[in-house]
């Protein structure tokens, strides 16, 4: 795929989302698109966030668990950055009617870095001792996609669905709780709505920083210290509109609440 091709599908992935205007997907329009054009189109979407002034915070894998592969049939992990303009903090009102298109929630445990990762090669261990702490998290996906009628590529280039994303006012080491049985609650309006454990996420939320280090890796890019990484959901995806309220539940890490206005 040519520059001007990926450079116009960027801008118009950046204007779907200034102007709240779902577009078609990129996958049904007659030309191939690869993974990596996706990623590179995506750059370009970035670009223009950067250019308006927002400043890149971290970086996200989503799409991990087989809950949310099933929902949206897209049946890898992608992959995303996090800006300044997308950060809550626990029991913030988060104005989804105005920011946002299709918003769906999903509980994740984000991972705060003290060390760069830098793929190929980040092992398990290397994520361990990169981590700073880990802490309850919620993510509010968004998709340009009109009806997220989305393919592997179609949400590479639309940044991974990336909407906004909400921190808990908790935080552990990653290696005073296990990663792989913690259990997740999930509840929306005071009912108990989803639960899962770690494992439901690529075996473990390591394994899908791993992941995330080791394919960014092969475009050049690191995951740096200081920055947040969302590990990807334990649940599956709750659409959620203004007035709805929700809070996650983490065994031995803590949780996360938002208020959708």
């Amino acid at each position: 795929m040519d520059k001007i091709l990926i450079n116009e599908l960027g801008d118009e992935l950046y204007q779907a989302m200034v102007n709240r205007e779902a577009i078609s997907p990129l996958t049904e329009r007659g030309f191939d698109i690869s993974i990596d054009d996706a990623y590179h189109i995506s750059l370009r979407m970035l670009e223009r966030r950067l250019a308006a002034g927002e400043q890149i915070i971290g970086k996200k894998i989503g799409v991990t668990s087989k809950a949310v592969q099933n929902m949206l049939n897209v049946h890898q992990p992608d992959f995303g950055y996090l800006t300044n303009r997308m950060v809550f903090n626990s029991g913030e009102a988060v104005p989804i009617s105005q920011l946002l298109m299709q918003p769906k929630a999903e509980g994740e445990i984000a991972f705060i870095l003290k060390k760069d990762l830098i793929g190929p090669g980040v092992t398990n261990a290397d994520v361990l001792a990169a981590t700073e702490c880990v802490m309850p998290c919620f993510e509010i996906v968004d998709s340009r996609i009109r009806d997220w009628k989305i393919k592997i590529q179609d949400t590479v280039a639309d940044n991974a669905s990336c909407g906004l994303f909400v921190l808990g006012d908790q935080a552990v080491s990653p290696r005073q709780v296990d990663l792989v049985t913690c259990g997740m609650v999930v509840e929306k309006n005071g009912h108990v709505i989803s639960t899962g454990a770690g494992a439901a996420a690529l075996g473990s939320p390591v394994n899908c920083v791993a992941w995330l280090a080791n394919t960014l890796g092969r475009f050049g890019i690191a995951l740096k210290a200081g920055e947040v990484i969302l590990s990807g959901s334990l649940v599956p995806l709750e659409p959620v509109k203004a007035g709805d309220i929700m809070r996650v539940d983490i065994g031995g890490i803590g949780s996360a609440s938002v208020r959708f206005t």
